[in-house]
């Protein structure tokens, strides 16, 4: 792949990083932060969402495409759902911890606080709000953080709802599940000051960081998000949405790089050739015969074909402008929004079942030349005609260069067209919830991560990659929680982080661990109920019966912690019976001996003590 000169292309580039926080409860309301699979579902309602104009009169466009495209919203509500998700009860004030960590953050962004927070409306018409809107707060502006590449500003901190969680597809439109709806969020909006992809990246790993510093936002898949900004000197604001992780931000500025870089060089030869879009036809005569498959069904259903000369974009509509994808794929990006399938373009065709006689007979019909492209879409006659409109109108923006649009992250680090970019319009005051008035000096600033390493190490002897595996963990919090009641740090460090994965890749189930578990099973290792040896085998047993009760099922599985006399008993049995290799190998036998004992008392006692009888037992016989 190509590697630009980014400061000769003038990149600019910003953040938005949306954080789930790991709060009791809701942003508005006393709902759990509890994910649900859908199956536990306790009913469900559908409803269709409309835009809705500003305080000025306006309606923003990208809310305005979205209602364009006709679809029945379904919910699935739980028993730890209430109606304000359903948006049948109004909400309740901001929630206290969550305005508590927002502040926290805000902290450790070097950022000051508003005065008052008032809450706001967003309009969102995709269905992942049923309101129609999110509710929005700005907590904080004016911050920094530190790259190597410089200093990069903090625009803004929000604190905000989550979406509903989309789950499934239907035939009328989209499933969605209101176990997320409404989770606190923080959205964190840098200054375009990044300028090239490795300071993204970096930008998007410090604040990461700062995030995990407070040991109060969610982990996992899906908690984090980030959305970027990005344009070149003679490209366009491109709003790059969905980007799950942070390892492939700096691969996902590059190719919208090249993809702008791409479009400028299309655009250019474009305007060399002179070209142009010309009027969307009717073409389904020249198919009537046709044995392509997605021709012949849209025909056979009633539908149409409807194509668009482009004059003098042969060769350029399937022109690679990302990593398998071409200007055909952002002309049936625009077709797909307005119900159809995609397009096929003369650039790929004779394929798909077209052969080259239908081709010439297409040129023929809407007066392509050699040095012209045309576009097709074959599906029900409305969306055909709805479709080819929206690809020529993408084919006529080519001309102009790169369009300001919002796009989706791929997984492939390439991007596709969304929406067009929201506006002013799309905000207005929220008037069922009233006005906080932040409080930064009742807020102590969190300890970073960074700083938790090197504490690990000097406080608790732990060495310098168990210390950051731990601090940098999703169980930092257990951890801390952990060695405040007392309990050794190297055990709680090593089972975290050591033992969990180790049962992990023998298919134990330790997603069904939770803290309780692990603080139960460390507490019957303090109390002397339980050898360090039987931690593993307890927790296997716990994973595999996560309501059962450590004490309970320690005794039922025989793991309690043996006497010192049993111990000492067991270690003798195996001396004597190992008394030959003794008296030739001295302490030279412990090694082996060790393991024996250990696999008689079966995780039953602490390693430190059997080591210490056995050598008792091994010096009075050498």
């Amino acid at each position: 792949m190509t590697e630009y000169d980014y400061e000769e292309l003038g990149l600019v580039a910003g953040l938005e990083i949306h954080q789930q926080l790991d709060t009791a409860t809701k942003l508005f309301c006393d709902c759990p932060t509890e994910l649900r699979d859908p199956e536990e579902s306790v009913r469900r309602f559908t409803r269709y969402l409309h835009p809705t104009k500003s305080e000025l009169g306006e309606i923003d466009d990208a809310a305005l495409e979205e209602s364009q495209v006709e679809r029945e919203f379904e919910y699935l509500g739980y028993d730890t759902t209430c109606l304000v998700e359903e948006d049948d009860e109004p909400p309740r004030r901001l929630d206290d911890e969550a305005l508590e960590v927002a502040l926290e953050i805000a902290q450790l962004l070097d950022m000051t606080p508003v005065d008052q927070a008032h809450v706001m409306r967003k309009i969102v018409v995709d269905g992942s709000n049923t309101t129609g809107f999110q509710r929005t707060t700005k907590m904080a502006d004016d911050g920094e953080i530190s790259t190597d590449e410089g200093p990069v500003g903090i625009e803004d901190l929000m604190l905000e709802e989550e979406s509903a969680q989309r789950v499934a597809a239907t035939e009328e439109g989209v499933r969605f599940s209101l176990d997320r709806l409404g989770i606190p969020l923080v959205e964190i909006g840098t200054k375009p000051d990044i300028s090239s992809p490795e300071q993204a990246r970096d930008a998007a790993e410090r604040i990461g960081m700062l995030l995990r510093s407070t040991g109060a936002v969610k982990r996992g898949l899906g908690t984090i998000r980030q959305d970027v900004n990005i344009s070149i000197a003679d490209g366009a604001r491109v709003e790059l949405k969905g980007v799950q992780s942070l390892d492939d931000i700096d691969e996902f500025v590059r190719n919208e790089v090249r993809r702008q870089a791409r479009l400028l060089e299309i655009r250019d030869e474009l305007r060399e050739r002179d070209a142009a879009v010309g009027d969307v036809q009717d073409v389904s005569d020249v198919f009537a015969d046709t044995d392509s498959g997605v021709i012949r069904g849209a025909l056979d259903e009633g539908g149409a074909v409807t194509a668009v000369p482009l004059y003098g974009f042969d060769g350029l509509v399937g022109r690679e402008i990302q990593p398998d994808r071409r200007l055909g794929t952002e002309l049936s990006d625009h077709a797909k929004r307005h119900g159809a399938g995609g397009i096929f373009h003369t650039d790929e065709l004779p394929a798909y079942g077209v052969t080259e006689e239908e081709v010439a007979a297409l040129r023929d019909a809407v007066g392509a030349g050699e040095e012209d492209a045309v576009a097709i879409v074959a599906a029900a006659a409305d969306v055909a005609d709805g479709a080819i409109e929206a690809a020529a109108e993408r084919a006529e923006t080519a001309m102009e260069g790169v369009p300001e649009e919002t796009r989706g992250a791929n997984q492939d680090t390439t991007s596709k067209y969304l929406r067009p970019l929201p506006g002013a319009a799309r905000m207005y005051p929220e008037t069922d919830v009233p006005p906080v008035e932040p409080d930064l000096s009742a807020v102590e600033e969190p300890e970073l991560l960074t700083e938790k390493v090197e504490r690990y190490q000097s406080e608790f002897g732990l060495g310098e990659g168990l210390a950051e595996q731990v601090a940098y963990g999703r169980r930092m919090p257990l951890f801390e929680h952990a060695v405040e009641n007392g309990t050794d740090p190297t055990l709680v460090a090593g089972t975290l982080e050591s033992t969990v994965t180790e049962l992990r890749r023998d298919d134990v189930p330790v997603e069904a661990l939770e803290d309780e578990q692990f603080l139960a099973v460390f507490e019957l290792v303090d109390d002397g109920d339980l050898a360090k040896e039987g931690v593993p085998k307890l927790l296997t047993a716990l994973a595999e019966n996560p309501d059962s009760d450590a004490a309970e099922l320690a005794e039922q599985k025989g793991l309690g912690s043996a006497a010192e006399d049993d111990v000492r008993e067991a270690v003798v049995e195996v001396v004597e019976r190992n008394e030959e290799q003794v008296a030739e190998e001295g302490m030279g036998a412990f090694s082996g001996l060790m393991g024996e004992c250990m696999g008689a008392l079966r995780g039953k006692a602490d390693g430190d003590l059997v080591s210490e009888l056995l050598r008792e037992e091994i010096q009075k016989r050498a």
